[in-house]
């Protein structure tokens, strides 16, 4: 017939939610500083650059155009041709395992390097 919420059930979302939001807080919260950025082009590496490294990049590829700035410890797409303009309206980036990508160009912008947590140790 009908099934009644237990009070049990409702300490097992209550638990779920909490745990939920403290990971997420947590894997916020630890990433580091980045030190270089690593773009990506049609799938190919295109360049590694200094984050600390004030500059633009110009990727030109297949009639495409895509403008990276590094600025201040930060990186953008300052520009794209692609239609929707996602990758621009991303915003600025400084943390480690942080991307920009324009699918329609196929170009990607992630930041690597500076301190990482490790995921296990084994011996």
């Amino acid at each position: 017939m009908f099934k009644f919420i237990k009070k049990a059930d409702i300490i097992l979302f209550a638990v779920l939610v909490i745990a939920g939001l403290t990971l997420s807080w947590l894997s916020v919260r630890d990433s580091g500083s980045g030190q270089e950025v690593v773009v990506t082009a049609g799938g190919q590496l295109y360049g590694t650059y200094d984050l600390s490294r004030d500059q633009e990049i110009t990727i030109d590829q297949h009639g495409h155009i895509n403008k990276i700035t590094i600025k201040n410890g930060q990186v953008q797409m300052s520009y794209s041709d692609c239609k929707n303009q996602i990758c621009i309206n991303d915003g600025k980036i400084s943390k480690t395992s942080q991307s920009i990508v324009c699918l329609p160009n196929k170009v990607m912008v992630e930041i690597t390097g500076g301190e990482e947590e490790l995921d296990g140790v084994s011996q």
